[in-house]
């Protein structure tokens, strides 16, 4: 991990509802890759770090890799149609999540953890193929570290 003064990278936020994180370049400085709500993949926009960092426009939310990785899920999971096996993974969660509403219940320990584990497997599994189309900010290695 990079040092800066006072950032440690990589680092995770959430930026107005939108998953972001900050990670080191080669050269030592910084990248931050947003979540594209078109596509799910990685976009470049380093003109964010300073509010980020310096906490400019209040709607920042530092996280740790795990709960990233449920953010990124969960924004991907809202925002993105298509097919296969990473989408039916997203269906379940959310009939897992339609069906404790149904019940007028909050969902149980067993049904969090199991939409914390599809979650986690969907992230490793759309960054692997975001990296196999050339992603430059794909990286599934944050949901393996966790």
């Amino acid at each position: 991990m990079a040092q800066m003064p006072g950032l440690v990278l990589p680092s995770y936020y959430l930026y107005y509802q939108s998953p972001v994180k900050i990670v080191e370049t080669p050269d030592g400085g910084a990248r931050t890759w947003r979540v594209s709500i078109d596509t799910g993949g990685w976009q470049e926009e380093n003109n964010l770090f300073s509010e980020i960092v310096f906490d400019v426009g209040g709607e920042v939310f530092r996280r740790s890799p795990e709960d990233f990785v449920q953010e990124v899920e969960r924004f991907r999971a809202d925002y993105l149609e298509g097919e296969g096996p990473i989408f039916a993974l997203y269906e379940t969660v959310q009939a897992l999540r339609d069906a404790a509403k149904a019940e007028g219940r909050h969902l149980t320990p067993k049904e969090r953890a199991l939409i914390r584990g599809i979650r986690q497997r969907t992230f490793v599994m759309f960054e692997e193929q975001l990296r196999a189309a050339g992603d430059p900010g794909a990286d599934p290695e944050i949901a393996r570290a966790v």
